[in-house]
């Protein structure tokens, strides 16, 4: 089996996994998908705290591949990944297993996290629209439904449909609207766009402030890491923009979750145990709410004031794990419509 630069990169951590932990008491073995910069430094507080060192391999594809292909002989005891949709494919596929994490249940809200305890929600993000400022007035905006109005015609720039963004977001239009009115929205969306789905969220977003289209959607964390990038040209773009917030008098806006999971593979289960709590905590929260412009999954924790300048709104309570079940649906909605 070819499992590509991810299991490259897992045969060479899994040695590193039998070596690096001798300095400490005991370990955890995590696969990530979280870039490396992001999660070390907080990591590295969970070591000093708790004594457990942690091993990671970073990279962003091929893991459920490579944990499929290593069965109950991988080393990993614990995976960090982003989106709804890959933590319930990992679930599916039977390579996790349920577990209590008490901490984390205080600290993370009941629709962020598996009935059954199989994953956990670390952080949110939005997936919302960036409206150009000289163009569309705010008033002019409503709800994700509205946006398939042919009043739009010609003027919506968003990614392709195999994103997961995007699945996950038709996936929680199907679970609220049902599959029939979902599949419509999708379509009009379709009739609507500035021109074929292309690139990134920040592609979406420089687009719509070069005026190829007036409207994109996209997730938050992108307009905030481009509000603050060293790069000029990302930051004119940035503040030809504007975010607004859909569906703020019903529901209200999409979000979804970078998460945690213990494989079924683990042997350090109570060390892995141990990491979720500690990432669900106060410490591991604000980091990731100062260094990645994403909301903290815990009440209370204060959020970057890049983020807090987005203003007071509203988030959709739906149980991302009924948003996980309508992801197949989604996927062959957006075959049938023909957005790629």
């Amino acid at each position: 089996m070819r499992l590509g630069k991810f299991a490259l990169a897992a045969a060479t951590a899994i040695s590193s996994f039998v070596f690096s932990a001798s300095a400490f008491a005991s370990e955890v073995n995590l696969y990530s998908y979280r870039q490396e910069k992001l999660i070390r430094p907080i990591l590295e507080e969970f070591e000093k705290e708790t004594g457990i060192k942690v091993n990671v391999v970073f990279a962003k594809k091929g893991m459920l591949e490579r944990l499929k292909a290593e069965g109950m002989n991988s080393p990993a005891d614990a995976i960090l990944t982003v989106d709804i949709s890959r933590l319930a494919e990992h679930k599916e596929a039977g390579v996790l297993q349920p577990v209590k994490a008490e901490q984390a249940e205080a600290n993370i809200p009941s629709q962020y996290r598996d009935p059954e305890g199989y994953w956990y929600g670390l952080t949110v993000r939005s997936r919302v629209v960036f409206y150009a400022k000289d163009r569309v007035k705010p008033s002019d905006l409503s709800t994700y439904e509205d946006l398939a109005d042919p009043k739009w015609k010609g003027r919506i720039c968003v990614r392709s449909s195999s994103n997961v963004y995007n699945q996950s977001m038709l996936a929680s239009l199907v679970a609220h609207l049902g599959a029939e009115k979902a599949e419509a929205w999708a379509a009009g969306i379709k009739e609507n766009l500035a021109r074929k789905p292309q690139g990134g969220d920040r592609d979406q977003i420089k687009a719509a402030a070069a005026g190829e289209c007036d409207i994109a959607i996209g997730n938050t964390y992108y307009y905030g890491k481009m509000l603050t990038s060293k790069d000029e040209a990302q930051r004119e773009a940035a503040d030809k923009v504007a975010i607004f917030w859909p569906n703020q008098n019903d529901r209200g806006a999409h979000v979804n979750i970078s998460g945690v999971a213990v494989t079924k593979a683990s042997k350090n289960k109570e060390n892995a145990i141990k990491l979720i709590n500690f990432l669900s905590d106060d410490t591991a929260q604000e980091f990731y709410a100062s260094s990645n412009f994403e909301y903290p999954v815990k009440a209370g924790v204060q959020i970057d004031k890049v983020v807090a300048a987005w203003g007071e709104h509203k988030f959709d309570a739906i149980g991302l794990d009924k948003v996980a079940d309508q992801q197949a649906e989604a996927v062959k909605i957006f075959d049938r419509v023909g957005w790629r």
